[in-house]
């Protein structure tokens, strides 16, 4: 093994026993929550050998990035299905090529993308890229600020609604940032109550995706059940991407 590899399997080891911690803080079962590592700016040998250490789920929040990234870990790992999800804020003009290597958008935030992605992944079914729809969470901005990211919990329920008339996307939750300057249980308890209402108009809405390196134990608290971390498992993050 080499020593990032090594590197890697102490990070992830560390991070399992903080989810396994918090988990039991609640009394939630630790496998109720996914381990989603953030892949930017760190080479694709990296999200292969992660991959290889058993986290064959990860995410990246630029299609200029994820792009090429995927298909080198693809060409690393031959015969390792690997689910790439996006977690960062999506312009239209880029769903059509997200929607070739994404499994989820994490990022969902307008029903005009919600109608780019449809276009882009019929393209993409069509091309062979692709063989199944495009797993979508609704990114909701909490604080109803849309520069980083999401909708406004009023608008929520709309485009929830919405999606789940498309044929091409399947509707599987929530996503939230803590918004800056907010106590991470201030935002985690608000998303959980959003997350609880579309559950009950949407069932098949079984995944909150909330915290982060930093605030990870206070989003399992309040239900979370993906948590996005990159720093806690890959180090500080270079300046460029590679």
């Amino acid at each position: 093994m080499t020593k990032r590899a090594e590197e890697l399997k102490a990070a992830i080891a560390r991070v399992q026993d903080r989810i396994e911690r918090a988990c039991a803080q609640v009394n939630r079962g630790a496998d109720t929550v996914k381990l989603l590592p953030v892949t930017k700016r760190f080479p694709a040998e990296d999200a292969a050998e992660l991959a290889r250490l058993g986290l064959t789920e990860l995410a990246e929040n630029r299609d200029q990035e994820a792009g090429p990234k995927s298909r080198a870990v693809g060409e690393l790992l031959p015969g390792v299905g690997v689910r790439w999800h996006m977690v960062g804020q999506l312009q239209r003009n880029k769903a059509r090529s997200v929607a070739r290597w994404a499994s989820v958008v994490q990022s969902l935030d307008s029903a005009r993308l919600a109608d780019a992605l449809t276009r882009g992944v019929d393209a993409a079914l069509t091309a062979g890229d692709r063989s199944s729809p495009l797993d979508v969470l609704i990114q909701v901005s909490l604080d109803g600020d849309s520069a980083r990211g999401g909708v406004p919990i009023s608008g929520v329920a709309a485009l929830a609604d919405g999606v789940t008339r498309s044929s091409e996307l399947r509707f599987r939750g929530l996503m939230a940032v803590a918004p800056l300057g907010w106590p991470a249980e201030k935002a985690f308890d608000l998303l959980a109550k959003v997350f609880e209402r579309t559950r009950n108009d949407h069932p098949e809405a079984i995944e909150m995706s909330a915290g982060m390196s930093a605030d990870l134990e206070t989003a399992i608290a309040y239900g979370s059940t993906c948590v996005r971390v990159g720093t806690a498992l890959l180090g500080e993050r270079p300046l460029t991407s590679p």
